[in-house]
């Protein structure tokens, strides 16, 4: 691992291979690792040619933590990832992101966009307009005293997986609350990259691609199939289809 400072976070990041560069970033709760280099996706992208960039995101995995929600807006995240192009001397990248970090690569296409070459947005579809259902319950479920007490699915699913990943659970409660900023339809039609919209056919998270990618001016829909949202992620398919993807679109 690597470390950069910023915005008073120290952010914990890989840089491997040569090529164009790929900056991948992960979704709520988990890590570079465990959502990038575990389900092979640093291996296929640098086998393929690529140069892999992935960070931990602020309040995870070796990064920095903070206990204060206004530390993780998307706005701050995306600063985070423009702020380590800049400090590797990338000016232009394809950018990929998973779920939370779908939204965030987002925010750095509106506020960056001379930095983005193409964006992936997987695991999160319409649901980055529409919302993505109850995530409060998420919160009260990382905060638990008794795990074994957590009735509700979805928070027993992300409770688990915080705990799989050994994170920091007031940290992750505190993202939760201020890292899900919806944007509009206007704000969609502002991203002008290419991007592929992927999401599992079973993901009753993310929200339909194809909806989205109806909405992004040089969208492309691809939905996963039988795949939910965790299983999503490492999908073969999912791979094959993303490499299509960024052969059409070479820097």
């Amino acid at each position: 691992m690597q470390f950069f400072s910023h915005d008073g976070f120290d952010i914990a990041f890989i840089d491997e291979g040569s090529g164009d560069p790929v900056l991948l970033i992960h979704g709520f709760a988990s890590t570079h690792f465990v959502n990038w280099v575990s389900p092979g996706w640093v291996k296929t992208l640098r086998d393929a040619g690529y140069r892999v960039i992935a960070l931990d995101n602020r309040g995870h995995g070796q990064s920095s933590k903070s206990h204060e929600p206004q530390d993780y807006t998307p706005e701050k995240m995306a600063g985070d990832a423009a702020a380590l192009l800049d400090h590797l001397g990338i000016e232009r990248t394809h950018v990929m992101g998973y779920s939370m970090g779908a939204r965030i690569a987002a925010f750095l296409a509106l506020a960056h966009p001379e930095k983005v070459a193409t964006l992936v947005f997987g695991g999160l579809g319409i649901g980055m307009v529409e919302g993505v259902g109850e995530w409060d319950v998420i919160a009260e479920a990382l905060l638990a005293e008794d795990p074994a007490a957590i009735t509700h699915p979805r928070g027993r699913m992300f409770r688990a997986f915080a705990d799989q990943t050994k994170s920091d659970h007031r940290a992750l409660a505190a993202c939760i609350a201020t890292s899900r900023t919806l944007l509009t339809p206007a704000d969609i039609a502002r991203i002008e990259q290419p991007t592929l919209v992927a999401v599992g056919t079973r993901d009753d998270i993310g929200g339909a691609p194809e909806p989205l990618a109806a909405l992004l001016p040089r969208g492309e829909a691809f939905a996963i199939d039988r795949r939910d949202h965790m299983l999503s992620v490492g999908d073969k398919t999912f791979k094959a289809r993303v490499l299509e993807f960024l052969a059409a679109h070479p820097l």
